[in-house]
């Protein structure tokens, strides 16, 4: 199984479904690193000032909005860190829509939902309710800082998250200025059942292994080339990756009931509450085991103080002698 970039819990109603995030693409894209042909180090980007041409230190550079040409509004590093979303570790539906509904220029990136095994279950069960439903979830669901609309759908046995594009990050139609000789065209009959057999004779089946990206494939068939004839560069490089956070879940799908009985979500302090006095009860009978053990302490210590007692009462008689 991929790795999870992210943990969390889908919720709807009063019901936390605890889930991985898995990437369902990957990216083929060839990378060229910049090298200095010289020595074969890594180039950099620098920080150049664009009237002077000279390199910017990172403590002299601010960050700015243009207002109008010319014109900026310089926001600091805490304004912007509160403008952030809160981080929730929650896919949070908010309503259910028909599948058809969202609009295809909308979609941007699939991610796989892997259930934890706390929530195998209730994982199914919203898998199966959405399916018989034809209804896909509409979320919020907060990524890296940055907040998403987003959609839970089905797909086979499993869940999907897409993130959409944001409603005013879509340019509409309207934006080719089409002209009624494309919107409103004159066809003749003949010409639309051709072009329509046409499309009937090149119509197959989706077939994914035949759909080749032929310049990756030509560059790696390359590097592999040089590789055989031993044309490599040391270069070193270093990578670091960020580490995904957990989310404490709690697994609460007796509350599907409560849901539809129009019942509100329990608040931080309740579950806090809860949490916290089975936390006390288990550490009570924890911390009763150890002390026990403790009061015996002596008793095991006693024979070996006795034993180690013995040879100095020999050595003074000795001495005497």
């Amino acid at each position: 199984m991929a790795r999870a970039i992210w943990k969390g819990a889908i919720s709807f109603g009063l019901v936390h479904i605890p889930v991985s995030l898995v990437s369902a693409t990957s990216s083929e894209r060839i990378d060229f690193d910049w090298l200095d042909k010289r020595t074969l180090d890594p180039v950099g980007y620098k920080r150049v000032n664009k009237k002077s041409g000279k390199e910017v230190k990172k403590e002299n550079i601010v960050k700015g909005i243009q207002h109008e040409k010319g014109k900026y509004v310089l926001l600091s590093e805490e304004e912007i860190r509160s403008s952030h979303p809160k981080s929730t570790q929650t896919i949070d539906i908010f309503s259910f829509i028909n599948s058809t509904d969202i609009p295809l220029e909308n979609i941007d990136t699939p991610y796989y939902l892997a259930p934890d095994k706390r929530g195998e279950k209730v994982y199914a069960l919203l898998r199966e309710a959405l399916s018989s439903s034809n209804k896909v979830g509409l979320a919020n669901v907060v990524l890296h800082t940055k907040q998403h609309l987003a959609a839970v759908m089905v797909i086979d046995s499993a869940l999907v998250l897409i993130l959409l594009r944001w409603p005013n990050e879509v340019r509409g139609i309207a934006t080719l200025e089409l002209t009624s000789a494309t919107t409103k065209p004159e066809l003749s009959k003949s010409e639309l059942n051709m072009a329509k057999r046409l499309i009937s004779d090149m119509t197959e089946q989706w077939n994914p292994d035949q759909y080749k990206d032929t310049f990756h494939d030509k560059i790696m068939a390359l590097v592999a080339q040089k590789v055989k004839a031993g044309k490599i560069k040391d270069v070193e490089t270093e990578f670091s990756e960020p580490q995904p956070k957990s989310a404490d879940i709690i697994d609460l799908t007796e509350l599907l009931k409560r849901s539809l009985g129009g019942g509100t979500k329990p608040t931080a302090k309740k579950t806090t509450a809860k949490s916290t006095a089975r936390a006390k009860s288990s550490t009570k009978v924890k911390d009763a085991k150890p002390k026990s053990a403790t009061t015996k302490a002596p008793a095991k210590s006693s024979p070996k103080s006795a034993s180690e007692a013995k040879p100095a009462v020999e050595r003074k008689r000795a001495a005497r002698k």
